[in-house]
Order: C-alpha cells, then structure tokens, then sequence
C-alpha cells in the first residue's frame, strides 16, 4: 500500500489520538498524545480520508452524556480544523453490555471488535479493504480491522505497550505518527 493507493484510515481516539484519562469527556481533560497533529496533518496532505472509530462506554455508564460527548467532539474537530485537518466522520458506540442507562444496554456490533460502523463507511463510500487502514491501541481495535480485511497498526501509546505481545496487528509502532510514516511508505 502507497499513499497513492491509500483511501482511508480509520483511527481509535482515547489511547491512540488522546491520552487515555478514563473516560475522557471534558475539553480540559482532552490532550493530544505527541506527534498526533503531525501525523494527521500528513494523512490530509495525502488526501486520505480520516475516520475516528471510538467505543464510548461512559456514556452507557452513566459517567457522561451523549450531549458532553458530542461537546467535545465538536470542540475537537474544531481544534483540528484550525490546523488544516480534515475528519470525515467521528463514529462512536455508546453501548455496553453493562451499562446502567438501560438504553444503551446491548451486546452489540458496533462496539469495537465489532466493525458495523466501519462496515456503514465502506457500504457508503465502496473503499477497497487492501486500500484502508486502522489505527488503534487495544487489540480490539486490530480485531476490528482484521475482520474486514484492512491493514492494522497497534500503536504502543497507551494500552498498546501491554497489549503488543498478543496481538494480530500487521504491524507494532510506537505511536500514530510512526503508524503514518510507515503507512505512507510502503
């Protein structure tokens, strides 16, 4: 896979773009993990579409609203807009299987390793697996992507570091600008 031949990258938020802070829902608890803004920077430059594909089991929880979740997308993508990147779409699971908000109580397939969300993209925009990839730093995030055929990255930012020793991602890096440089090189 060439930049030329890459159409889209599907990233994990919490862990991969954010440090993970335990149910991140708040602008002041929101900060970058080092190199993110330069890695998506690059993926815009490359005309790749960029996706955020997030489980957001604090709002099934209880710790936040779909409301404070959505504040702070809309903060984040302005962030990012200001920098010059562009996000097609943040695709989010507000559901867990035990969640207090009876709602968003469900075992479901959009829940990362589950992949309906990305699945709905591909169905939209018909990109070809070998020409995707996904970014993430829980196994389940790899899982994800395996299951349709696209190439995975398990980034060692957060959860990464414990998970790299049983996972099936294509490849291992230290974070998503590593994950970018490569991608965009091979």
């Amino acid at each position: 896979m060439n930049a030329m031949k890459c159409s889209a990258v599907f990233l994990d938020r919490d862990g991969t773009l954010n440090e993970e802070k335990h149910y991140v829902h708040r602008i002041e608890e929101f900060q970058w993990i080092p190199g993110v803004l330069e890695a998506l920077k690059l993926l815009t430059q490359n005309q790749i579409a960029i996706y955020i594909v997030t489980n957001q089991a604090g709002i099934a929880k209880g710790i936040y609203s779909e409301k404070d979740f959505h504040t702070l997308n809309q903060w984040m993508l302005s962030e990012l807009a200001s920098q010059g990147i562009m996000i097609e779409q943040v695709l989010y699971c507000p559901h867990h299987p035990e969640a207090i908000i009876p709602e968003y109580k469900k075992e479901c397939e959009c829940r990362k390793p589950g992949s309906v969300l990305i699945q709905n993209v591909f169905g939209v925009r018909q990109f070809l697996p070998q020409h995707v990839a996904l970014i993430g730093d829980r196994n389940s995030d790899i899982e994800a992507g395996r299951s349709l055929g696209i190439r995975t990255y398990l980034v060692e930012t957060d959860y990464g570091a414990q998970e790299k020793n049983s996972t099936m991602a294509d490849r291992v890096v230290p974070s998503l600008k590593e994950a970018v440089e490569d991608l965009l090189s091979s």
